[in-house]
């Protein structure tokens, strides 16, 4: 088996219909994984699992939807993965939600849960789903996507950032309870990627140019470059790492100055 050699694995990788989720289970079925794609909306999933399927000539990836908010549709999730293919190998949690933009005294109540609800909670849940398996054959990969905001503060996306620096502490944590049963629980930490979910910031001329004049490789990302960290985790290259975050974003964190 190489390095990066997904061939066997079950993967199911949350809010993968677009963007960073899709391209990570584009990757990883690249990679010989079985990936189960979901997110809300069913007619989504199956475009792009159609696309995998197409590509591989044959049925590398199922659709299972689920809305991440619901406790009950994320058992729903793990347990048809199992019914089809029998096990969870790894889990990526990417799918996330952020329904607030401006400064943090403008938030509701109502907002503010659904970020913590949705980016720390359903995490939280869907890992305690799928880690007993991972824990009793001694294997396993679960990889949170974050965010540089984690790192940073932001007049504008606060609360988003505040359950992005939470999901680092989750991993750090799991990574501590799971590391004695060799599951590894690791975080990536994307910078300002030309998602969908992001396009308040980057089609924002004035934030896209503070962001790009302040990172070294001058530009965003792409979905397609967060793909390869999340294969690395996955797979049998990061058999050592866990508890970490892996931050891909062109060095705007470095802090480069005038």
């Amino acid at each position: 088996m190489g390095l990066f050699d997904l061939t066997g694995k079950v993967a199911i990788v949350t809010g993968s219909s677009r963007g960073i989720g899709r391209a990570i289970a584009d990757a990883m079925a690249d990679q010989g994984a079985r990936v189960v794609i979901s997110s809300r909306k069913a007619e989504a999933c199956r475009e792009a699992a159609d696309a995998i399927n197409a590509r591989h000539g044959d049925e590398r990836a199922i659709v299972v939807p689920a809305n991440i908010s619901s406790k009950e549709e994320l058992q729903h999730l793990a347990d048809e993965t199992r019914a089809a293919w029998g096990r969870i190998d790894i889990l990526v949690c990417n799918a996330a939600s952020n329904p607030y933009y401006g400064p943090m005294g403008g938030i509701s109540d109502e907002q503010f849960r659904k970020i913590l609800d949705n980016n720390i909670l359903s995490n939280h849940w869907l890992i305690q789903m799928v880690a007993p398996e991972m824990i009793e054959r001694r294997d396993g990969s679960i990889i949170i996507v974050s965010s540089i905001g984690g790192l940073k503060a932001s007049p504008v996306i606060g609360a988003y950032n505040i359950s992005k620096a939470a999901d680092f502490q989750l991993a750090r944590n799991l990574a501590a309870e799971f590391g004695p049963h060799q599951v590894r629980v690791n975080c990536i930490a994307p910078g300002l990627i030309r998602t969908d979910f992001a396009r308040a910031l980057w089609e924002n001329p004035k934030t896209l140019e503070t962001v790009t004049s302040l990172t070294p490789m001058r530009r965003i990302g792409e979905p397609d470059e967060i793909a390869g960290a999340a294969v690395f985790l996955a797979s049998p290259a990061s058999t050592y790492v866990t508890g970490q975050a892996i931050v891909v974003d062109g060095g705007s964190t470095i802090g480069v100055g005038l």
